[in-house]
C-alpha cells in the first residue's frame, strides 16, 4: 500500500469510526504502518481487500479502531503552556477551592497514554506550587483506552531522551537513573499524585468531579464534529464551577461550542461557564 492508497483507505475508514482526515494528515505514515501489518496477518494484499474484510466482518472494526490510535507523547509539551498552568491557572483554581472551602484540587489528563502529561502536571505543581500551597492537596486521574500504555505509565519509567523538555534540576531532583543509564524512574513523592485508569473518552467522562481537565492533541484533533461536540459537554459535566479546560495549542472548540470562556488564547486554556450547560441533546450539544 503506496501513500496513495493509504490516504484514500484512511478517507474512507475514518469517518466510520468518527474522526477526521484532517487530523491524521501528518501522522498518516505511523497509521498506514500498522495497517499493512494488519493486511499481512490477514493475508490480503490491498487496502480493497481489507475494505472487503471489513464490511464482510464486522468485529474487525475495533481492531481498525485500535490501529487508528495515536500515541505521540513526551514530557514538558508545549512547555510553554505547563509554565502558564504553574504561574497563573493552578494558583487561581488553589484560591478559588479555598474560597469554597475545600482542600484538595483534582485534574483530569484524558488520553494520557504512557503517563508523560499527567507526571508533567504532577511535576509542576511539586515544584512551582505545592510549597506556597501547603494546605491544598492534589490528585491526578490519567486515563486512556489502552491498558498497555497505562501499565507503563504506572511502571513511571522512561528512557532518559524522553526528559529532554523537562528543567534539568527537576530531572536530577525527582528521578533515580538505573546503574545502567538506561531508564529514569519517577520518584514515589510525585507519581504519588496520579492514578491510571482505563477509559473511552468518546464514552463520556470519568465519574467524579474536576478542577482542571486536559484534552490535548485528541479529541479536538482527531475526532468528527459532532463526537468534539459530545466531549466538550461531557468535559463540562465534569469540571466544578470555574475549572479549567486545556487543549491542543494548534486545536479550537468548534465554534458552536458552549459553556467555556476563553483565559489564554495563546496557551488555549478556559474557564468552565454555566452559559450553554444545557443546551444539549441526550449527552450532545447542538451544534
Amino acid at each position: 500500500m503506496n501513500d496513495t492508497e493509504c490516504v484514500d483507505f484512511l478517507r474512507w475508514l475514518l469517518p466510520r469510526l468518527h474522526f477526521r482526515w484532517a487530523g491524521f494528515r501528518r501522522v498518516r505514515g505511523q497509521v498506514c504502518k500498522r495497517f499493512r501489518r494488519r493486511f499481512s496477518e490477514l493475508g490480503l494484499t490491498s487496502a480493497d481487500a481489507y475494505r472487503d474484510y471489513l464490511q464482510q466482518h464486522p468485529d474487525e472494526m475495533s481492531v481498525a479502531d485500535f490501529l487508528c490510535r495515536v500515541t505521540i507523547s513526551r514530557f514538558n509539551r508545549d512547555r510553554g503552556v505547563f509554565a502558564y498552568l504553574g504561574d497563573t491557572v493552578l494558583t487561581e483554581l488553589c484560591a478559588h477551592a479555598r474560597a469554597r472551602g475545600r482542600s484538595e484540587l483534582t485534574a483530569w489528563s484524558a488520553g494520557c497514554a504512557s503517563g508523560e502529561e499527567p507526571y508533567t502536571l504532577a511535576l509542576v505543581w511539586h515544584f512551582r506550587v505545592a510549597r506556597c500551597r501547603p494546605a491544598i492537596g492534589f490528585r491526578i486521574l490519567g486515563t486512556d483506552i489502552d491498558e498497555v500504555v497505562l501499565e507503563r505509565a504506572r511502571q513511571a519509567r522512561y528512557a532518559p531522551g524522553s526528559l529532554n523538555d523537562l528543567p534539568r534540576c527537576w530531572v536530577a531532583s525527582a528521578f533515580d537513573v538505573s546503574p545502567d543509564g538506561g531508564h529514569c524512574r519517577l520518584k514515589d513523592e510525585i507519581s504519588r499524585y496520579v492514578r491510571f485508569h482505563k477509559h473511552d473518552l468518546r464514552e463520556g467522562p470519568p465519574s467524579g468531579k474536576f478542577d482542571l481537565v486536559l484534552c490535548r492533541n485528541l479529541a479536538f484533533t482527531y475526532f468528527d464534529q459532532p463526537l468534539q461536540c459530545a466531549v466538550a459537554a461531557g468535559v463540562h459535566r465534569a469540571l466544578r464551577e470555574g475549572g479549567m479546560l486545556v487543549i491542543g495549542q494548534h486545536e479550537k472548540l468548534p465554534e458552536a461550542v458552549n459553556g467555556f470562556t476563553s483565559l489564554s488564547d495563546t496557551h488555549r486554556v478556559y474557564r468552565r461557564d454555566n452559559t450553554g450547560a444545557d443546551k444539549t441533546h441526550g449527552s450532545r450539544p447542538l451544534c
